[in-house]
């Protein structure tokens, strides 16, 4: 069954007519809706430390940013972009007690509330809109008149209006230009989290060391190895998001797409896509959620362990020397920056 999508013609601002909203946090996601909502005509306040980078950002952009509740027991409509680990212990103590009778709690990941570390009262509302691109693309399409394509879910109705006020928030940031896909909570949580381990990031990570330590081991120069697995991905990549698979492989060699063909399901065969599905069952089950939230409430030992493990990788050392002989990327050094 397709997907239930929407736009602009099919709501409007009418559900946050007269209301306040207050985004906490002024990082990625909260910078781009904090904005984007008040060009589009909504009241909206900012939560923030004020001496921390986003903070003076947020002034900066002339918000005046409060205490998490100060902005809470000012607002009907309360946006979480905070980064998933702190959000429960935030909500615990600044947001729900100052929650009242018909005000709404807001989300821009499903995570929290599909894993119950986050259990809003029975008389709130409780809704989504999820972005499908970091915060700075959220902010320039709706600057250039765009938007980019949002999920939205209705995970508690409790006003009998969620529906209204999660429309006219998801148009309120661009989304009714780029299309609103109605999901739930579990759907986009389960998803995206499978998408980023398992493909995106996990994936993707695993197979550009995997290939570099393949190339290096069998005697092949660490700088060779770079462009082959790493430099290159970007032509790759935008192909794909131009026009799919099919237009990657029309745009690449004969060479290329028939190695696609011939090795491609050797090295992702049918045992990883065993281990895909084990992933995703983790996923479901609460595994992920229960490792991630153990690790955080003990100062993220093993996270940042690997954290530091990774920069030490070769394709990382040699990737930092080849990127600073090509200026024209813009390139970013995390040591320096």
């Amino acid at each position: 069954m397709a997907i239930e999508t929407l736009y602009d013609k099919d709501g409007s601002l009418d559900g946050l007519s007269g209301k306040t909203v207050a985004v906490l946090g002024y990082g990625s996601q909260g910078h781009a809706h904090a904005q984007n909502l008040r060009d589009s005509g909504v009241k909206v306040i900012v939560a923030n430390r004020k001496d921390s980078a986003n903070g003076k950002l947020a002034s900066e952009h002339g918000f005046e940013p409060m205490a998490v509740d100060e902005a809470v027991k000012a607002a009907d409509m309360v946006i979480l972009t905070l980064p998933d680990e702190v959000q429960p212990d935030v909500y615990e103590q600044s947001i729900a007690p100052n929650l009242t009778a018909g005000m709404t709690l807001g989300f821009t990941h499903g995570f929290n509330v599909h894993f119950k570390t986050i259990a809003p009262p029975a008389d709130v509302d409780v809704v989504m809109v999820a972005p499908k691109g970091p915060g700075h693309t959220v902010r320039w399409e709706f600057e250039k008149g765009g938007g980019v394509p949002c999920l939205m879910a209705i995970h508690q109705d409790a006003s009998g209006t969620a529906r209204e006020k999660a429309m006219a928030w998801a148009i309120g940031v661009g989304g009714g230009k780029g299309g609103i896909l109605v999901t739930s909570f579990k759907d986009e949580c389960e998803t995206d989290l499978f998408g980023e381990q398992v493909v995106l990031c996990g994936g993707l990570s695993e197979s550009i060391k995997k290939g570099f330590e393949v190339l290096t081991e069998a005697g092949y120069p660490p700088e060779l190895a770079y462009f082959e697995v790493c430099h290159e991905l970007e032509l790759i990549i935008n192909l794909i998001k131009r026009g799919g698979l099919d237009y990657m492989r029309y745009s690449i060699s004969n060479t290329a797409e028939f190695g696609d063909y011939y090795t491609g399901p050797k090295i992702c065969d049918d045992a990883t896509k065993q281990r895909m599905a084990a992933a995703l069952k983790h996923i479901q089950d609460g595994g992920f959620a229960k490792a991630f939230r153990d690790d955080y409430a003990k100062g993220f030992p093993w996270f940042k362990k690997q954290r530091e493990e990774n920069k030490g990788h070769g394709v990382e050392k040699v990737g930092k020397e080849l990127r600073a002989m090509m200026p024209w990327l813009d390139p970013v050094d995390l040591d320096k920056d």
